[in-house]
């Protein structure tokens, strides 16, 4: 019997709520022989590792690099949203030319439903800016350490805005991470790093990191559940409106005078950021097909620890065992928080629903 495929918004919704297809993982694993299926998973959790540490530093480089010495972050994103949306577009006109070839929703710009999609677009904007921001003013060792707070936002926002509550043991695990943020920030003050621009921009990221994957969950209906569709309208609004920010905050003036704007390396790195920004949406896609959500959060987190030795033995930096220590609680809160969200979906899948005219334990 043929698999059904695993449809993009059902990817979706496993990622941000913590539930595994734990029903086609056996399926699949029935289908295919383990050393083929250990490969597959092997080569999508090496594609993503690749895409993501690659897409880091490269916008590290484009954003502050010595020798670029270019000072528009913002002209940056805005480019990197581009490429997506040309991407995104052709290849829904080469899947209208080879339907058998290339597999890629129709696309065609709707003012109603890119009017449906600005809200969460305006979201998405905060995002991406704020990440670039933070990387800017932040080495890549402590990127993620700035970053680390989109956990907390998760607990907080599905509180205030869904009504759902956290258990005692996922609270737990997010005091370990605002400890770790805190201890890192602490020492990278010590060692005379710290940026607090750059630490507010990765507060800010996580905020918005935590409010785009609740308003995607609202506003998927609108593009038919296809998170191609979604990607498309996100980034043809944020084209629109980050030119009035390029024109405000002078950018474009500062392109005008910037050295190597004529240089056909400049516009290769900017247009290979553009292919990572779009390539990472469906490496991460790939993964949790291939592996599960909780897999897809540890492989992430493991990646984030590469990335920082990485980024350490790269730019040859020297760190104290506090500052290792803030990485690992870090680290170890959103791996611990990973498994205990995993932990209390399946124990609720396992739960027998009560019979018909009898109660549960708490009265209900």
């Amino acid at each position: 019997m043929n698999r059904a495929p695993l449809k993009r918004s059902r990817i979706l919704h496993m990622a941000l709520m913590g539930a595994s297809d734990a029903s086609g993982e056996a399926q699949a694993s029935e289908e295919k022989p383990f050393l083929l299926r250990a490969l597959q998973i092997a080569l999508v959790v090496s594609l993503y590792w690749v895409t993501s540490i690659s897409m880091v530093f490269l916008n590290k480089y484009l954003l502050d690099s010595p020798s670029l010495r270019l000072d528009t972050p913002i002209f940056v994103t805005f480019y990197q949203c581009l490429v997506t949306t040309l991407l995104c577009k052709g290849l829904s006109t080469l899947a209208a030319c080879c339907p058998s070839f290339v597999d890629f929703p129709t696309l065609h710009l709707d003012l109603r439903v890119a009017r449906s999609v600005l809200p969460l677009s305006v979201v998405f904007i905060g995002m991406i800016t704020f990440n670039n921001l933070c990387l800017k003013y932040v080495g890549v060792a402590f990127y993620n350490v700035g970053r680390s707070l989109t956990t907390v936002f998760n607990v907080l926002l599905s509180y205030l805005l869904l009504k759902q509550t956290t258990s005692f043991y996922a609270l737990l695990t997010c005091g370990i991470i605002i400890g770790g943020f805190w201890l890192g920030v602490d020492q990278e003050g010590a060692e005379g790093t710290l940026s607090w621009v750059g630490t507010l921009f990765g507060v800010l990221a996580s905020l918005c990191v935590s409010l785009n994957a609740i308003y995607t969950k609202k506003v998927l209906p609108a593009v038919d559940g296809s998170i191609w569709r979604l990607t498309f309208y996100n980034n043809a609004n944020a084209c629109v409106l980050f030119l009035p920010l390029l024109l405000l905050l002078g950018e474009l003036q500062a392109l005008r005078s910037f050295a190597h704007l004529g240089s056909a390396h400049f516009w290769g790195m900017m247009t290979l950021g553009g292919l990572f920004g779009f390539a990472i949406g469906y490496v991460t896609g790939l993964q949790i097909k291939f592996t599960s959500p909780l897999t897809h959060n540890v492989s992430g987190t493991a990646k984030a620890c590469a990335q920082t030795v990485l980024a350490v033995l790269y730019y040859e930096e020297t760190k104290s065992f506090l500052w290792w220590t803030s990485n690992m609680m870090v680290l170890g809160g959103s791996s611990a928080y990973t498994w205990v969200r995993g932990w209390e979906m399946k124990k609720v899948q396992e739960e027998p629903s009560p019979k018909e005219g009898e109660k549960s334990p708490l009265g209900v």
